[in-house]
């Protein structure tokens, strides 16, 4: 494992001199109608054959070439190609604004990577949605759902109709990790999962990994969902939204300073609730059924090697039954993020980052009570991308994460004789550093491989026990801050993609993963009851270790793909 990691630096350092002797391009990759950058877009040097970049999450691009004049077909799916000439003599930023294609699909020529990425690229296991294709799916109550698309792919499981989560590769729910603009979502589902938090006018791209994920992600043992939410419209404003049968949704965006910053406001409501009160029957009226979700986000382009993005969800479902029993639960996330160009081949993103997610339930008869449980974290990120030359791209940050668990507390009213209980609130830390590097040996060969190290801190104030058969054998105290127990792992992936020619390859795939919160959970379903905790002196994290292999195919011009793994 050392020699991988000292391989992983080697690597880069290569890459820094022979970089030197060459010229780069980069700049980013937008939607000329609303600004939105264009996450996978294609950047093809035509003169050679098998070379050009594509751009990031972020819609960064960066291409190194020998000095020379070159054409740039710049293009993405569903977009007007551009064609443009450079000459390569000296490092320069050139952003591209791509215009939608309005032609009929038989009348367009899409010249592309992505025509044959299925074939080319190292990705096992892994699903891009578009929102697009997603509104054309036949849905329950006429709205887009992002959780029950991905139900429909292979390897993915639905726990049950009426119960939210997913069975991913024969992991449970609690194994997979849910991302809305990097902020982990505990509970991906409304109306204990006739909903998914998803409000798809807020969704701008969905990435699914089944298999290996790149060494950013970690967490889980299962799978990964990287859900971005749109930027909004910085050229005009635009309201939409629509009615269901038992929700309606509206979204409002547009420009703050044309070409430099932009809004973005949607929200969700149910209204069955409301129906309820035209009723005289008084055990219909007094009842609550619903929920609701709003999705903001603001972006600022300071100059064009600085920009900063501040988004935020907060969703909850309300249930009551006739003044005598209650439960609402719901998510919070909060996203600052900061993209910076340190030059042409240097990529950077740091973000801090909020999510929670807490429940009550209400006993509302008499002597009543009320259970509440919470999970809350604090996370700072800071990764670079460098973009050695086309055939080099490293990858590598650090994140830690804070942590706060509530595993329940009990809340009685004053004519209780029972006293009020608070379990007691665990805090952990944790910590990764990442690097991944995306090689491409030759036109053949693609080879993506990383390694991630995981150091995961259960700490005090508190009092922990050890157990010897089934009872406390003895008690510790710590203070605040001091190290109960702790968890260091090395977490290796590596994919390789062989193309045996334009329209086919084979893959293979290795990934380890180490998962340090668990879900208590008395269900196979997930309930909004679950209690997470954390890896402690009695609770060991969850590793897996997934071997992927596969084979993929694609015929008639790729208007066919065929693809088989195991």
């Amino acid at each position: 494992m050392r020699n991988l990691v000292c391989f992983v630096l080697l690597s880069f350092f290569y890459g820094l001199t022979f970089a030197s002797t060459k010229h780069s391009i980069s700049g980013t990759i937008t939607d000329n109608s609303t600004g939105e950058s264009l996450i996978g877009a294609s950047v093809i040097v035509t003169e050679l054959v098998g070379t050009g970049a594509t751009t990031n999450a972020y819609g960064y691009y960066s291409l190194t070439l020998p000095e020379g004049k070159y054409t740039l077909m710049v293009s993405y799916l569903g977009y007007k190609t551009i064609s443009t000439t450079v000459s390569f003599t000296e490092n320069k930023q050139i952003s591209f604004k791509l215009e939608p294609e309005t032609r009929q699909l038989n009348d367009v020529e899409i010249i592309a990577l992505r025509k044959n990425h299925n074939i080319t690229s190292t990705e096992m296991g892994a699903e891009k949605l578009e929102i697009k294709e997603i509104s054309k799916i036949p849905v329950l109550f006429g709205e887009a759902d992002i959780m029950k698309t991905l139900k429909l792919t292979p390897g993915i499981k639905s726990v049950g109709e009426g119960s939210g989560g997913m069975y991913v590769r024969g992991g449970n729910n609690s194994q997979n990790l849910i991302l809305l603009d990097e902020a982990t979502v505990y509970n991906a589902d409304h109306l204990l999962g006739f909903f998914s938090t998803f409000n798809s006018d807020a969704i701008k791209d969905i990435q699914m990994f089944k298999g290996t994920a790149p060494s950013e992600y970690g967490g889980r043992i299962s799978s990964v969902l990287d859900v971005k939410m749109n930027d909004g419209n910085n050229q005009k404003y635009h309201v939409g939204g629509g009615i269901g049968l038992i929700s309606s949704r509206l979204n409002i965006e547009g420009p703050i300073v044309e070409d430099k910053s932009s809004f973005l406001i949607t929200g969700r409501r149910t209204y069955a609730d409301l129906f309820l009160k035209l009723s005289t029957d008084e055990l219909i009226n007094n009842n609550q059924l619903y929920f609701y979700d709003l999705n903001a986000k603001l972006n600022y382009k300071i100059n064009n090697k600085n920009r900063l993005f501040l988004s935020g969800y907060f969703g909850r479902d309300v249930f009551e039954f006739q003044d005598r029993f209650g439960i609402n639960w719901g998510n919070s996330t909060g996203t600052i993020r900061w993209n910076h160009i340190w030059n042409e081949r240097l990529f950077s993103n740091t973000s801090i980052i909020y999510s929670d997610f807490d429940y009550n339930v209400d006993i509302m008869q008499d002597a009543g009570f009320s259970l509440t449980s919470m999970i809350k974290n604090w996370n700072l990120k800071h990764e670079f991308q460098f973009f050695s030359n086309n055939k080099n791209t490293v990858s590598f940050g650090l994140s830690s994460i804070y942590q706060t668990i509530i595993p329940g507390q009990l809340e009685l009213s004053e004519d209780s004789d029972i006293l009020p209980l608070v379990l007691q609130k665990k805090h952990a830390s944790d910590n990764a550093i990442y690097a991944n590097h995306v090689w491409k040996p030759s036109y053949n060969l693609n080879i993506n491989y990383g390694v991630r190290l995981s150091a995961y801190y259960l700490l005090g104030p508190g009092e922990f026990y050890t157990y010897k058969n089934g009872e406390v054998n003895s008690t510790t105290t710590y203070g605040k801050g001091e190290i109960v127990q702790n968890y260091v792992n090395i977490e290796p992936r590596i994919n390789i993609a062989w193309i045996l020619n334009d329209q086919s390859s084979l893959k293979t795939s290795y990934t380890r993963n180490t998962q340090n919160l668990h879900l208590v959970s008395n269900s196979t379903s997930s309930m909004p009851t679950d209690i997470w905790i954390s890896s402690s002196n009695n609770v060991k994290p969850e590793i897996s270790d997934q071997l992927s292999l596969g084979y993929f195919l694609n015929f008639s011009k790729d208007k066919y793909q065929f693809s088989s793994e195991i």
